[in-house]
């Protein structure tokens, strides 16, 4: 019935209208898409790629939300994209863009031009995932076997068949080394560079992880020394980038226990849907989850969840954030796309122990009672995570979203769209200073004293 829905809905925090905290209060909807938007990658200060279901890419500009480019080869939906840049800028073509797709081709786009610099449709399955390293100006895709590429698409050198299922993600690690998501396992690769043209390139499988119960969905690098990755029953593993060893985890995100939280029911099987680490994103002191319908913050140092909010969204979170200016940003499946701050708890004392009976005679439960107070004060997250803005646009799943420090905020989702968002009153500061530049210009200024 309806009233079950409306109660469901009210343990999802809702915000007023009041949000003095979110400056995204103007939107510009860009269109063209034809089918659901999956992914945005960032070209440069002002310019932004969108793709997704319909094969095409489209370029824009972050500023304006001018249509730059649409970039058509694809046959079927777009599965990866990644920047190519080059390091030398000297080079014409240094902004360059590489599309996998479903059509089992990758293309190389020129982002000036708009132009197709190569393709290659010499592959057996589906690309998946795209890597650049940049050091060694190669980049990777990863499907049923993962392949190494030169700048000019010329093949240096690919694994055997790995498995059906295929590469689902990859991360770049230190001393030229990936890691890559296959199923349950992680497998790390290392890759030997030529050091003249002869002896041409080798790609070596170093080690297997097992530690995962379930797929892994997510692979995050947080520094030099340090990557994380989620799978779809909610384990967070975090790894030691150059030894591979297991440096900490946590499996049980979902679980009551971790927040004393009694009005929530306990529930006998959880969907796995609600467990399922969708997407991971990381800064040096922690790494920020997405699991099921809620966001949680694991702070690295500590080892443990520092704050959560469980029912962040209505559905999943499929992207989470932490912006520079401490704000992180959340979208879901609900259409939502969300602003949280931390926040500290005030904490409370631990509360006195008892002295009753069973101290008189010495059973020393006092102790223990003294010990699950504490437990449950170590267990308890210190910190919250505060709704400060809601973003109300899309009309169906939002996908992903990239942030253009003061230029705003974009998104993309299923219902086709792609929203710039821009911060409200710095667009009115603008466009004020631009009219009185106009009127000053055209001399209708008449300033009088």
């Amino acid at each position: 019935g309806s009233h079950s829905s409306s109660a469901a809905k009210s343990s999802v925090q809702t915000i007023g209208e009041e949000q003095v905290q979110n400056p995204y209060t103007e939107l510009l909807v860009l269109k063209g898409h034809q089918d659901i938007v999956r992914f945005l990658v960032q070209i440069d200060d002002y310019r932004f790629a969108s793709a997704g279901d319909d094969g095409i890419i489209f370029l824009w500009n972050a500023q304006t939300g001018e249509k730059l480019f649409e970039l058509h080869g694809h046959t079927h939906k777009i599965t990866a994209i990644a920047p190519f840049f080059s390091s030398d800028a000297s080079e014409e073509n240094s902004h360059l863009i590489l599309t996998a797709s479903a059509d089992r081709a990758v293309i190389v786009w020129d982002c000036t031009t708009g132009r197709q610099v190569q393709k290659v449709s010499c592959f057996h399955s589906t690309v998946k995932c795209l890597t650049v390293l940049q050091r060694l100006d190669v980049w990777l895709s990863g499907g049923s076997d993962l392949c190494v590429w030169n700048r000019k698409l010329d093949l240096l050198c690919k694994t055997s068949h790995l498995t059906d299922a295929g590469i689902s993600a990859l991360v770049e690690l230190p001393k030229n080394c990936v890691a890559a998501a296959v199923g349950k396992e992680l497998i790390i690769f290392r890759l030997i560079a030529s050091s003249d043209k002869s002896e041409g390139w080798n790609i070596l499988e170093v080690k297997r992880l097992v530690d995962h119960q379930d797929n892994i969905l997510s692979l995050v690098s947080v520094n030099d020394l340090t990557f994380a990755t989620g799978s779809h029953v909610g384990e967070l593993i975090v790894w030691d980038a150059l030894d591979w060893t297991k440096q900490a985890s946590e499996c049980n995100f979902w679980d009551s226990s971790v927040q004393p939280d009694t009005r929530t029911e306990i529930k006998l099987s959880q969907s796995p849907n609600e467990t399922s680490v969708q997407h991971l994103a990381s800064d040096e002191e922690n790494v920020y989850a997405a699991v099921g319908k809620g966001i949680y913050v694991y702070n690295l140092q500590m080892k443990r969840v520092i704050a959560c909010q469980r029912t962040a969204h209505d559905s999943s979170v499929l992207h989470i954030e932490m912006l520079p200016n401490r704000q992180l940003i959340s979208c879901s499946e609900d259409g939502s796309v969300r602003i949280w701050e931390i926040r500290e708890k005030q904490q409370l004392p631990t509360e006195p122990v008892p002295t009753g009976f069973f101290n008189m005679w010495g059973f020393g439960r006092a102790n223990k009672q003294a010990n699950q107070a504490k437990k449950v004060q170590e267990n308890t997250p210190m910190h919250f995570l505060e709704l400060v803005g809601d973003l109300i646009g899309h009309s169906s799943a939002v996908q992903m979203f990239l942030y253009f420090s003061e230029l705003g905020l974009v998104t993309c989702s299923a219902d086709h769209l792609v929203i710039l968002w821009k911060d409200g009153e710095r667009e009115s500061r603008l466009r004020s200073l631009t009219l009185f530049q106009k009127l000053a210009q055209n001399g209708d200024l008449q300033l009088k004293f």
